[in-house]
């Protein structure tokens, strides 16, 4: 066990060794029993978070609130639009400021080619952690909450094949930083990947290769496809989950989502849906997995993610507790 983690920024998880990721995953599961029997976990009393969002939140704004609250600390909401920085004030200003004022700083910033540049600026200049809530290039709480899931369901993961297929959606142009995130932290596990998308809903490059090289080191093997249905075929787990084409069109690439959502490439891919009989392709006990919030009936029908294979509400409980481990062993520990 890895267990020197204080002051550390939490921006990607490739920055933390496997048996530190296995650290965190130890206590989170200690935190997550000791939150069912109502066990007092007071690791962060009196400290203070300033949480920053660009964007929208559910899970990530209340796992983090709720999180650092049931540790005894303290978590301010922050809307950038109502902060200096609505005004111009720069990333190294407000990281030294607030974090003389208190313990961690958390972040959220997806717009392409700014966000991680973003967090990154912060980490140079803050003398307390910076958190990655999500960026346009990385979500490392969902991945631990997702590898966490997956852990508690299976056990062990080696050659389990778990598939990560892009899939229609009309809501927003959404980051590709869950499935990166994924496609980097699974093979570190000995998982046969598959990532399955569209022609044009490329990840990039060197994400694929750092994939691969994970895969080779811990036995497990990473196989990208346009082929929707070698993705469902015989997997353990599915994570039909839609990311805009950030990597192949930079359309809007200076926004949270481009200006037009809808054209005619996304609408020649509306076939990409979780349907029932696609499911009925993957081993007979698998589980469909989704960061949320889900585009039902379009990524999804009703009858999959409501079913009986869902266990997306159990893989968005462990953004709690992951949560708490993170900010315990990085805002506390030693």
């Amino acid at each position: 066990m890895h267990s020197v983690f204080r002051g550390r920024h939490f921006i990607d998880l490739e920055d933390f060794n496997k048996e530190e990721v296995d650290t965190m995953l130890e206590v989170s599961l200690d935190l997550k029993k000791k939150f069912a029997m109502g066990v007092p976990t007071p690791y962060l009393q009196y400290q203070t978070m300033f949480m920053m969002f660009f964007e929208q939140s559910t899970r990530t704004r209340n796992s983090m609130e709720a999180g650092l609250a049931q540790l005894g600390g303290h978590a301010g909401f922050l809307d950038s639009s109502s902060m200096q920085i609505a005004h111009g004030e720069s990333a190294k200003d407000t990281a030294i400021i607030l974090s003389r004022f208190g313990h961690a700083i958390a972040c959220r910033y997806c717009n392409w080619q700014i966000g991680n540049q973003y967090l990154t600026e912060m980490a140079k200049w803050s003398t307390v952690p910076i958190m990655n809530l999500q960026c346009d290039l990385y979500h490392p709480f969902q991945a631990l909450a997702d590898l966490m899931t997956m852990k508690e369901k299976i056990g062990d993961l080696k050659r389990v094949k778990v598939s990560i297929i892009w899939a229609y959606a009309e809501s927003h142009k959404k980051p590709i930083s869950v499935p990166v995130s994924q496609v980097l932290l699974f093979p570190r596990y000995g998982m046969d990947v598959t990532l399955a998308h569209p022609k044009g809903w490329e990840l990039p490059d060197w994400v694929i290769a750092k994939a691969r090289a994970s895969a080779e080191r811990y036995g497990g093997s990473v196989t990208v496809t346009d082929n929707e249905e070698e993705a469902y075929r015989d997997a353990h787990i599915v994570i039909p989950k839609n990311w805009g084409n950030w990597v192949t069109d930079q359309t809007g690439a200076k926004l949270s989502g481009a200006s037009v959502v809808i054209d005619e490439k996304l609408m020649a891919q509306r076939s990409w849906k979780c349907t029932e009989s696609k499911m009925a392709l993957a081993n007979k006990n698998v589980m469909y997995m989704h960061a949320l919030p889900a585009d039902r009936n379009h990524e999804v029908e009703d009858s999959v993610i409501d079913g009986p294979h869902s266990i997306v509400y159990d893989e968005a409980e462990n953004r709690l507790h992951t949560a708490k481990a993170v900010m315990t062993l990085l805002m506390g520990g030693r």
